[in-house]
């Protein structure tokens, strides 16, 4: 291990089979003290399966769940310390909000004037000061949700793990609540583990994520970083960026596409072929004179408000940008002109090279 000072949270080859033959493979990653991680996937990937081995739902085949620098592999989840919160939020509806959100405190021992000023604590940090006697039947799905998320920090867990929390939420509590969560979490400073299979919420969450595929980590990093640079086609189309090209480097920052030659910011590592160029939605500029010159007829467009999401047909390729209102909003069949900024264009593998990651300086 290097000198810098040790994770809080240390998954070290964790694995799982079933009878059905899936399998989650040695998975390792860490996760610093106060920071959100985010497992981003789609459905049967084993986001899900990964927060039960972490929390203790069910036991791992092998490898190590080390909290704070102790091996808790296989201690029994009530031992553990950690908060949860799933997406049925799973509130008793025969309890009013305070007997909800007392109740992990009722069964730690707490004295009943402390529990009574804890919940008042958490209530007022989600925003529900005042709910204490609130029948949970009669809430909304919002006002629910923080419910949830109050019982789940009351009892000050070591780590906050939250199973699709947004899930059930219709859009505009969902979006409502995608601002909130992050400056929740931030304040309380609490550690915690999100699970979703939903890019904009990842996003939104996240410190940083952790993307998987078929019971593997395929990448991790910062969600801006992993954005910029997918690591393979799989994660690029997973997070909604189709404009993927065959490439071939023919030149320091130059590469050979069906469009032609076209530029990069800069000469970048670029992964072993067969590769791909990824131009990204915002990489499209309006102009006839510049790097990358092309030309597209629109063929579908679609309004989003302060921008159009515009597919354009260039030669046999179809490109889709995110096109600002204030630069025009092209009619279907019109011929646009546009550059594409070589800082919007990466090179990424054709699959992802299957590692799974691990914390650094760890052996």
């Amino acid at each position: 291990m290097s000198s810098e000072v040790a994770p809080f949270l240390i998954v070290r080859e964790l694995r799982k089979s079933y009878p059905d033959g899936w399998t989650l493979e040695r998975v390792s990653f860490c996760v610093a003290e106060g920071e959100t991680l985010c497992l981003l996937g789609p459905s049967g990937c084993g986001k899900t399966t990964l927060l039960r081995l972490i929390a203790g739902l069910e036991l791992p085949e092998g490898g190590q769940v080390i909290v704070d620098g102790v091996d808790v592999t296989h201690l029994p989840p009530h031992r553990r310390g950690f908060g949860l919160m799933f997406q049925e939020y799973a509130l008793f509806p025969h309890k009013d909000v305070l007997g909800n959100v007392a109740f992990g405190l009722r069964m730690a021992g707490w004295e009943r004037t402390a529990i009574r000023q804890r919940v008042g604590e958490v209530l007022a940090l989600v925003g529900l000061a005042g709910f204490e006697r609130r029948d949970v039947n009669r809430l909304s799905g919002g006002e629910r949700q923080r419910v949830a998320l109050a019982r789940s920090l009351a009892p000050n867990p070591r780590l906050l793990m939250l199973d699709e929390p947004l899930g059930a939420l219709d859009r505009s509590l969902r979006e409502r609540l995608l601002s909130e969560l992050p400056a929740i979490l931030r304040q309380v400073g609490v550690t915690s583990i999100t699970v979703t299979h939903d890019q904009e919420e990842a996003f939104a969450i996240a410190d940083r994520l952790l993307v998987m595929r078929q019971g593997r980590v395929v990448q991790q990093g910062a969600p801006a970083e992993v954005y910029r640079r997918p690591a393979s086609t799989w994660v690029a189309r997973f997070l909604g960026l189709s404009n993927l090209l065959d490439a071939r480097v023919v030149g320091p920052g130059v590469v050979e596409t069906a469009l032609g030659r076209l530029t990069l910011a800069a000469p970048q590592d670029a992964p072993p072929p067969p590769l791909s160029l990824l131009i990204r939605p915002d990489a499209a500029r309006p102009a006839s004179d510049g790097p990358n010159r092309l030309q597209g007829t629109v063929v579908e467009r679609a309004f989003r408000g302060s921008a159009c999401r515009l597919t354009l047909r260039c030669g046999d390729e179809r490109l889709v940008f995110e096109w600002p209102a204030i630069w025009g909003m092209p009619a279907v069949g019109e011929t646009v002109a546009f550059t594409l900024e070589p800082e919007g264009l990466t090179l990424v593998a054709e699959e992802e090279d299957g590692g799974a990651g691990a914390c650094a300086g760890d052996d």
